[in-house]
């Protein structure tokens, strides 16, 4: 009995002893303030070392490289320390004994550590939590799931199985970042049911926490970039949590938002300006080529001028700096940025010894556009530049990225015959070994675009193998550049041609089946979204309507916006799509969110179509708009007020709120940092909104404040007297008995522009502007009538009343139709407000077979002058 109270007494102690022993290793490893320090321990300890301090290791080496900045991290180091191999072997061998967290958070420190994804201890550590996966807390899976992610094991058994557990366990997560974690881990082996789950989750966790980090939201995006779904709503909470968390956003997170945003179609001026403020104050900051390039991508295209030049100094300055993908990302910005040469400067290139001469003729007639050539010469340089550098980095290119690298170059209009040269042998290897469809029809898009591009028989035989697998995407790259070789007459060989029409039709014949064969709207409009351009237009515009109108009975608010989208694309004004869009829309008015109503609005009014239940359907629409103001930019709010003006609504609440100095304020400071075709367009519809209130609703006693910008445009727009004009002329002339009765190109007050004007008295006899004594400025071939609000009436002797005749060409009718679109319709309503009698001479019955001979002609338009049925 006393040898075996001696024997037990020896064993506690020992144990007592090892224990303590352990917890003083234990609370070194986590005292120690650098990697040193670990693997000095680690070294002085192997034969001591527990799974426990061997995972506690790993991690303390991850959290001592965490809080380094990313320049000054040093994973290479650790990763190639003898001790470090030690912690590794003692992990592999360690692994069945560790506990659940444990494991995933060895797994998680060694891949921040850069270990590679097939290193053996990744590997057993993956089994072994693989095996444990149904025991894992939330916040574990998660974390796991995020390692997967990292391992790029998207479509793995495992991954199923994590998207299995999160979709048994989905009610009982609450927080923000682990769901988010495991969202874009699972995104890949999801269904749409389990999508939309996991996204109703993510709004109602958004909503109920208080503080969101800018982090969770990111993910949230990029799980709607990885699913492909543009949905509006979720979009904005995540960036009101940017704006929310502007002051902590660096760089990375910046320009990792912009990638996101441009990937789901999203802009935002408020973030755009809290932005532009944050990386202007610390532009000098950036030195290192990758931080520089992501500055580069998200300042450039908002900065001002100066802020713009000095990023483009210094990208040349870097550019020997920059690896490849970095030169891929300055120049899809400098496309942004439109760095490109202009009709002015490739004028002056051809010209060489007349560029002084010829500025100066500019410099004397458009200052403006002496100045835009000037910069756009120092633009060019710059691209020349970047293209000289880029021979060192084509071989690392894969096939897509080479595609993206001509598709700029050709845009920002370089001229460098070498390079070129290059991408074209380059681009021809792949496409020789290409099996892949769509980098097959990729390939071929791009070849189009060379210059001097001499098309071989092989390309045409890579092509016709590859239709019958091709989506109609690709069908229409591949089209493309066919008939851009046939129409420069690039296709040399023998039979060329013949080969080239036997290949068209059977591209159009795929083309077709795949419509014929399509059973399911949503899939149609997901494949007909990115197809656009002159082949889709003639060949399948029709057939795709057809199709729609076979399914017409799948139409539902989810899909309403895209079917709208393809409608507005292909200008078909089809009454029995337009009347299901209208009768879905305002049953499910609340289902939709505000802006997307802006778009349907917007194809109604552009087509100038009134569904059966007209009012009720404008009006639902209307009134969900106004009460949802707060979902529209301020930009937006101007889009939304010339829409509805064009349709014929004026909303108090939303005129009222247009129509202010603080509004207007914020407009100006916003536009900015929008797009330059955005810009454009939002100041253009801001003019054209202010002359529709102003005509239409005088007692909202809006002034007109756009004759400065209205002079402004037409001041440095091109000359209006065309051919046909002066064709016309001359018949009027004739008719009315001189060319003094009659105006040619005649801006009205409010600045319409119509192509003549006449008057004629009580007894339908021209009268002479100059008798008359009606006064009109020549400007630059344009007569600008000054007698605004009704002034010019009072000037016509009584019973006398001023025409306006109008040639309409195909764009102001939609597509096969005599229907006359909304803006056409509007400027004729505004002409008769202004008092004019309104003559609109359509392109399809003038250049009809009726009116084939001169004599016919004048009969036509005598009888439309004077009202002669």
């Amino acid at each position: 009995m006393f040898c075996l109270r001696q024997v037990c007494l020896f064993t506690l102690r020992h144990y007592q002893a090892r224990t303590l022993s352990s917890d003083l290793l234990l609370s070194q490893i986590n005292s120690c303030t650098n990697e040193d320090e670990v693997f000095s321990l680690v070294g002085r300890n192997k034969a001591r070392l527990s799974e426990k301090h061997v995972g506690i290791a790993l991690n303390v080496l991850w959290q001592l490289q965490k809080k380094r900045p990313l320049l000054l991290r040093t994973s290479d180091y650790i990763r190639n320390h003898s001790q470090f191999l030690t912690l590794c072997i003692l992990a592999e061998n360690k692994v069945e004994h560790m506990e659940d967290e444990a494991i995933v958070d060895t797994l998680y420190s060694i891949l921040r550590l850069n270990v590679e994804d097939h290193d053996s201890l990744a590997e057993v550590l993956v089994t072994e939590a693989w095996k444990r996966l149904e025991r894992l807390s939330l916040p574990a899976l998660s974390k796991f799931a995020l390692c997967l992610h990292k391992q790029r094991r998207h479509f793995s058994p495992i991954i199923g199985q994590v998207a299995h557990i999160v979709d048994m366990k989905l009610d009982s997560i609450q927080d923000i970042r682990i769901l988010s974690v495991l969202m874009i881990s699972i995104s890949d082996v999801i269904s749409q049911s389990f999508r939309d789950r996991l996204l109703n989750k993510a709004e109602q966790l958004l909503e109920e926490e208080d503080e969101v980090h800018f982090n969770y939201a990111k993910r949230i995006l990029q799980f709607l970039q990885n699913v492909k779904l543009r949905y509006h709503p979720l979009v904005e909470k995540c960036n009101r949590i940017f704006l929310k968390s502007a002051s902590r956003l660096d760089i990375h997170s910046i320009s990792l938002i912009f990638g996101l945003y441009e990937q789901l179609g999203f802009d935002n001026a408020e973030f755009r300006l809290v932005a532009k403020q944050l990386l202007s104050e610390t532009i000098d900051d950036y030195y290192d080529p990758e931080m520089f390039a992501k500055l580069f991508f998200t300042l450039g295209p908002m900065a001002g001028s100066n802020i713009r030049e000095r990023l483009l100094v210094t990208a040349v300055r870097m550019a020997e700096e920059f690896s490849s993908h970095q030169v891929l990302v300055i120049l899809k910005t400098m496309q942004k940025m439109k760095c490109r040469n202009s009709h002015l400067l490739k004028k002056s290139l051809e010209e060489k010894g007349q560029v002084v001469l010829w500025s100066r003729v500019v410099l004397k007639r458009r200052p403006g556009e002496f100045m835009l050539f000037l910069l756009e010469a120092h633009c060019l340089k710059k691209v020349l530049r970047m293209a000289s550098i880029l021979h060192k980095h084509l071989d690392s290119y894969h096939v897509l990225q080479l595609v993206k690298l001509t598709q700029y170059l050709v845009v920002l209009r370089c001229h460098n015959l070498e390079l070129f040269a290059k991408l074209k042998m380059l681009l021809f290897g792949f496409l020789k070994s290409s099996v892949i469809p769509a980098d097959t029809a990729a390939i071929i898009r791009v070849l189009a675009m060379l210059p001097s591009f001499q098309v071989e028989e092989i390309i045409i035989n890579k092509a016709a193998a590859v239709l019958p697998q091709c989506r109609l995407h690709q069908l229409n790259c591949i089209a493309t550049a066919l008939v851009k070789w046939n129409h420069y007459d690039q296709l040399y060989w023998q039979n060329s041609s013949e080969l080239c029409v036997k290949l068209l039709q059977k591209l159009n014949d795929c083309g077709f089946q795949r419509l014929q064969k399509a059973n399911n709207l949503n899939l149609l409009l997901e494949e007909i979204t990115h197809v656009n351009g002159q082949w889709f237009e003639e060949v399948l515009s029709e057939e795709t309507m057809a199709m729609c109108q076979r399914l017409i009975d799948q139409i539902t608010w989810a899909n309403v916006l895209q079917l709208s989208f393809l409608l507005m694309k292909t200008n078909h004004r089809c009454p029995s799509l337009l009347d299901r869009i209208a009768s879905v829309t305002v049953e499910n008015i609340d289902k939709i969110h505000p802006f997307e109503i802006y778009f349907i609005l917007f194809l109604f009014s552009a087509l100038n179509y009134d569904p059966p239940a007209s009012e009720e359907f404008f009006e639902s629409c209307i009134q969900h708009l106004t009460s949802n103001l707060s979902s529209f930019e301020t930009h937006h709010l101007v889009l939304l007020g010339h829409v509805l003006a064009v349709a014929g609504y004026f909303p108090p609440v939303l005129i009222k709120r247009i129509f202010n100095v603080s509004f207007l304020s914020k407009l100006d400071a916003q536009l900015e940092v929008l797009p330059d075709t955005l810009k454009q367009r939002v100041r253009s519809r801001l003019m054209k909104l202010n002359r529709a209130v102003c005509l239409e609703c005088p007692e909202f006693h809006i002034p007109w404040f756009h004759e400065r910008y209205c002079q402004r445009v037409f001041h440095y727009s091109s000359s209006r007297i065309n051919p046909l004009r002066q064709h016309v002329h001359r018949m009027l002339t004739e008719i009315l008995g001189g060319s003094h009765y009659a105006r040619i190109s005649v801006l009205t007050p409010y600045y319409y522009e119509i192509d003549f004007e006449c008057v004629l008295d009580e007894n339908k006899k021209p009268l002479s502007y100059m008798a008359q004594n009606i006064p009109l400025d020549d400007v630059e071939g344009i007569h600008l009538r000054h007698d605004i609000k009704g002034e010019g009436k009072k000037a016509l002797p009584s019973g006398a009343q001023r025409i306006a005749l109008e040639f309409l060409d195909s764009k102001a009718f939609s597509k096969d139709s005599r229907h006359l679109k909304g803006e056409p319709a509007v400027k004729k309503r505004h002409l008769e407000m202004l008092g004019y009698r309104v003559v609109q001479i359509p392109h399809f019955e003038w250049n009809s077979m009726v009116l084939s001979t001169k004599g016919e002609q004048l009969e036509y338009l005598r009888r439309h002058l004077y009202g002669i049925q």
